[in-house]
């Protein structure tokens, strides 16, 4: 999501009203992909203050729900696409240009994660995703020489190999904890998890993304990986393979098992074993081959499991296609979308500063009306900002922290 300006080379310059409307998003700039960011957006924003039912097929007034877990996603399915663009566009980046595009990555990521660190600051229930997000544009450059078909193979072996063993070895260690191990594998956002998902967009990115004959593909793809991965998550929850609890231990989770609370067998109180005397004993209760088809099969939002990142980045993928494909023949109704997605990081913060603002620091509320008071608010400032002052004010300072991070120092 970041200065999803995402493409910091294609600035976005103030226009007037008029000139605005005729061509803001044109190319090189891929409209489509600043009405998916902006969809992202606002389902980011539905999950956190949203009052969403249990999704049913059958039941529109539970589509809501569709907002949990998948707007991050779709989020970091669009990072990926966004450094793709950045880095080459379809054509690999030549050698020459790396050690200036590594330095503009890292300066990125650093003051996006400057950025989520102020956010959390704040002290909102919300598990900001800046700091991760800031983490993955640093975790990325090794790949960026990479072509699709690697990428695409990188991800797949992510998502299929990385839940599951992620999983086990949280068993098999009896449930480690630490600020590293809590920040990029156990917490919210395991990093395996969402570099698949990075890993996929900076395929799709490569791929001629502005193509329309790219985007029918995509759509199809998306709408494939979606019906396995829920479908997979279905048919192990009707099974039993799999309870409600997700497949990745969580913060939470871990906390627990140090104070000796979690529970064995539902009644009696499990305690951390003090060595190899105690061992066997814990290990059962952890039960690693469990913990590992439980991470295959678990499908619920931010579980982390395979079938969470076949069905939810799917569906993300389908989003962005159907984005890419209507931002034509539907341009003037979607302009206010791509107007915010063309400012994420802005729109994303000022949103969570409204939560503070309204409930204050550690407040949780949930309103569909403030949700919806958000959403027009978000769409009207960026809008009115887009058409007279240009790019978002914090994308710009992203922007002048990656320019300034690759700058040829002065003799």
């Amino acid at each position: 999501m970041t200065g999803s300006a995402p493409y910091d080379h294609l600035v976005i310059n103030a226009l007037p009203p008029v000139r605005w409307f005729r061509e803001f998003g044109r190319p090189p700039r891929i409209l489509g992909l600043d009405i998916a960011r902006g969809l992202a957006i606002l389902g980011m924003a539905g999950a956190h203050i949203g009052e969403t039912e249990a999704f049913d097929w059958v039941d529109p007034a539970t589509w809501t729900d569709l907002v949990h877990g998948r707007s991050s996603i779709l989020f970091a399915v669009l990072a990926g696409i966004s450094i793709a663009l950045m880095t080459g566009r379809s054509v690999l980046p030549e050698r020459e240009r790396m050690p200036s595009i590594r330095l503009n990555l890292i300066g990125r990521g650093a003051v996006i994660f400057l950025i989520g660190l102020a956010l959390e600051m704040l002290n909102t229930p919300i598990a900001v995703i800046l700091t991760l997000y800031g983490l993955l544009y640093v975790a990325v450059i090794p790949f960026l020489r990479w072509r699709p078909r690697q990428l695409l193979v990188a991800a797949g072996l992510l998502a299929l190999i990385g839940p599951a063993l992620l999983a086990f070895l949280n068993a098999v260690m009896l449930n480690p904890y630490g600020s590293g191990i809590g920040f990029v594998l156990y917490g919210s956002y395991p990093i395996t998890v969402w570099m698949a998902f990075v890993l996929g967009g900076m395929a799709l990115g490569r791929l001629r993304v502005d193509q329309l004959r790219t985007a029918a593909i995509a759509l199809g793809v998306g709408l494939a990986l979606a019906v396995l991965g829920y479908c997979l998550g279905g048919i192990a929850q009707v099974t039993g393979i799999t309870g409600s609890s997700g497949a990745i231990s969580s913060s939470a989770d871990v906390s627990s098992s140090i104070d000796g609370s979690i529970l064995e067998g539902g009644s009696s109180a499990w305690s951390p074993p003090s060595g190899w005397e105690d061992y066997a004993q814990a290990l059962a209760a952890t039960d690693p081959f469990r913990a590992a088809v439980t991470a295959v099969f678990a499908v619920e939002p931010h579980s982390g499991g395979t079938a969470e990142i076949l069905g939810s980045g799917g569906f993300a993928l389908a989003v962005i296609a159907l984005c890419l494909l209507l931002s034509g023949p539907l341009r003037w109704v979607l302009l206010p979308l791509g107007a915010l997605g063309s400012m994420p990081l802005t729109a994303y913060s000022a949103h969570v500063l409204s939560i503070v603002l309204i409930g204050g620091p550690g407040a949780f509320f949930t309103s569909n009306a403030f949700w919806a008071a958000t959403a027009v608010a978000l769409l009207l400032l960026t809008t009115l900002w887009s058409m007279f002052l240009g790019r978002g004010p914090l994308e710009r300072l992203v922007g002048r922290g990656a320019a300034a991070m690759a700058a040829v120092p002065r003799r």
